[in-house]
């Protein structure tokens, strides 16, 4: 039996998640005034839209993986992860407030809405893995493979000490 599973929206939840955690990383490795700032104290509404399209994400992935739970209509997929994409990339480009460097969160964030975008891609697409899921089948006794002869009583079985690649020559019994 073979299974097929659809890639994209497994990529999609773990992406998603990834940029939940990103939030709470530093975002802003500042000087001494600013400090380290993480998204939740760096941003007004900024930091709740990221969350809310990241969960928003999240829903809409496993309405494809489990078609009981559509919540959020797939055709909103690409519309939710480019706009996480573009609230990453907007900070990262965007005017400095005074001298700072970009934090690990944001480039965890950027990660993550770039395998944001490609799970939405294979979601859309309908790429899938095939998995073959099959019984294991029991070996019967060949008599090429075992040269054991066969019992009915369960006794062991004598073994022969003579070699299957170099068979031994049988000898005269007349004595020469």
């Amino acid at each position: 039996m073979t299974r097929r599973f659809d890639i994209g929206p497994f990529i999609l939840v773990v992406a998603s998640l990834v940029l939940l955690v990103s939030l709470f990383l530093t975002w802003v490795n500042g000087n001494t005034v600013v400090g380290r700032l993480n998204a939740w104290e760096l941003f007004e509404i900024t930091d709740l839209l990221l969350a809310v399209l990241a969960i928003a994400a999240v829903v809409a992935a496993a309405g494809l993986i489990l078609p009981d739970i559509d919540y959020v209509d797939r055709h909103y997929i690409p519309w939710i992860v480019g706009a996480a994409f573009l609230l990453v990339v907007n900070h990262m480009l965007g005017p400095s407030v005074g001298p700072r460097q970009l934090g690990t969160g944001v480039w965890v964030a950027f990660g993550a809405t770039i395998a944001m975008i490609a799970g939405a891609v294979l979601s859309l697409t309908k790429v899938s893995v095939a998995v073959a899921v099959e019984g294991r089948d029991r070996r019967q006794r060949v008599s090429t493979v075992d040269h054991r002869p066969p019992t009915e009583s369960g006794a062991p079985v004598s073994r022969s000490s003579s070699s299957l690649l170099h068979p031994e020559e049988p000898k005269d019994a007349g004595g020469q």
